[in-house]
């Protein structure tokens, strides 16, 4: 290799006088390397506890769609074409859906690994519904099948949405809901005292003060204001309308149980010259299995039964009711149920004859029909009959029958001439008669 001529030499340097360049000390620069690459770690894997409450949880879900779907075919089945097919699928469904909701609802409490905001509403939908659709029951009963409708539909796609945001996509695959779902945190004090707080001071009250405001709701406009809820208990009120000739009709609204003092200030009312148009289904020809008491329920409350309570000694008595022959065999299929249930209590037989009852298409009406209509056209009937034999007519007869009475007399030319209040059940007493017999009993046999 040649010298370039244009570039000096070191002798040159040192012979023209001139110090050598400096050696530089400093290491030669080092050749960046890349970094080695990070290889990814494997997820690891879902604990058990953690794949059982993911298969808990899309039971939950798998079950609230299946109710969804059924609930909406029998409701559309019954709306469009007036037979109901699915009602004992649904009823099934519907129960097992209902269980599972409790289930997860009460793991809520005991683990913040279920997410709440996508389950908490899965749990409390059918509740919700079933809350939200009673003052539309009262106000809209004829409406009531196109509002389950819009329910059933509204849960299907409420369900659909669910499983959407659980899986990211309509994806069907077992599990419903993956465990990468699921929240990482474990059990904590905080959370269940927090869910115990909530229930029983927050929703409990809540649910309960709404059921009460819908009772007092439904009793008011039902009865027509014959039946009202007051704060001190059950109140009824006796209304009297007299007609142009002073003939008199009295309208008395009975409970089948109630406060003893209410029957004895009741029967004491009436005058001694009137005719008292008894109620009470006949049997001649023992139609019914099990006789019609309400003597357990009177028993447990505390109460007096009616028709051993109530003992007219003013006035003539005359029996005014059908007998049960003139029923529908649905309408006394379903009275020999209820007195089942009656005369032997909710025990497991009487659940199950309950959950095999399946009523027949506008089972409604003709129940109605039954129970309330020819039953009321044959008390006026009687009405008709003995005004000519007395200046007052007494109708001590329940509830439900009065309004249509009401109206029918009022079209015959009598009005509305003055109304009483009575407490027929009283809400801090319930259950007092009853010890005070227990312990009048006890002083009895000590003596």
């Amino acid at each position: 290799m040649q010298p370039n001529p244009e570039t000096p030499s070191l002798n040159d340097n040192l012979h023209a006088g001139k110090q050598p360049p400096p050696v530089s000390s400093a290491p030669p620069p080092l050749v960046a390397h890349a970094p080695p690459l990070l290889q990814p770690q494997p997820a690891p894997k879902s604990s058990a506890g953690r794949q059982v409450l993911a298969i808990l949880l899309s039971v939950c879900l798998g079950l609230f769609l299946a109710d969804a779907v059924v609930s909406l075919l029998d409701d559309s089945i019954t709306l469009f074409f007036g037979t109901r097919l699915l009602a004992g699928l649904r009823g099934m469904v519907c129960l097992l859906a209902m269980l599972m909701a409790l289930v997860i609802y009460g793991l809520m409490g005991l683990t913040p690994m279920i997410p709440k905001r996508l389950f908490l509403p899965v749990t409390l939908f059918n509740p919700v519904a079933a809350l939200a659709v009673v003052p539309l029951f009262i106000y809209f009963y004829s409406r009531i099948q196109q509002v389950a409708w819009v329910i059933s539909l509204g849960q299907l796609l409420f369900g659909l949405n669910i499983l959407y945001l659980v899986q990211g996509g309509y994806k069907l695959r077992w599990p419903l809901v993956p465990a990468k779902q699921l929240e990482t945190r474990r059990f904590n004090w905080l959370n269940l005292c927090v869910f115990l707080l909530v229930n029983l001071f927050v929703l409990l009250p809540a649910v309960i003060a709404y059921l009460v405001l819908c009772a007092a709701l439904a009793v008011n406009h039902f009865s027509e204001g014959f039946l009202a809820v007051r704060p001190g208990g059950l109140t009824v009120q006796v209304r009297k309308y007299t007609r142009s000739d002073g003939k008199t009709v009295q309208l008395f609204p009975m409970s089948h149980i109630g406060e003893f003092d209410f029957y004895r200030k009741v029967a004491q009312s009436f005058p001694t010259n009137s005719i008292i148009l008894m109620e009470g289904v006949t049997d001649d020809r023992n139609l019914l299995t099990n006789k019609i008491t309400y003597k357990r329920m009177a028993t447990s409350l505390g109460l007096a039964e009616q028709h051993e309570a109530f003992q007219p000694t003013r006035g003539e008595m005359v029996r005014a009711d059908l007998d049960v022959e003139q029923f529908t065999a649905n309408t006394i299929g379903l009275l020999n149920l209820a007195m089942l249930i009656h005369s032997k209590g909710a025990n497991a037989q009487t659940l199950l004859e309950l959950l095999r009852f399946s009523p027949p298409p506008h089972y409604e009406e003709e129940l109605l029909d039954d129970l309330l209509r020819k039953r009321n056209r044959h008390l006026l009937e009687e009405v008709q009959a003995r005004l000519s034999q007395t200046e007052h007519i007494i109708i001590p007869w329940g509830v439900a029958h009065m309004p249509e009475i009401a109206a029918e007399i009022q079209k015959a030319g009598f009005r509305l001439d003055e109304t009483r209040e009575y407490l027929a059940i009283r809400f801090g007493s319930v259950g007092a008669e009853a010890k005070r017999s227990g312990k009048a009993g006890d002083a009895g046999k000590s003596q």
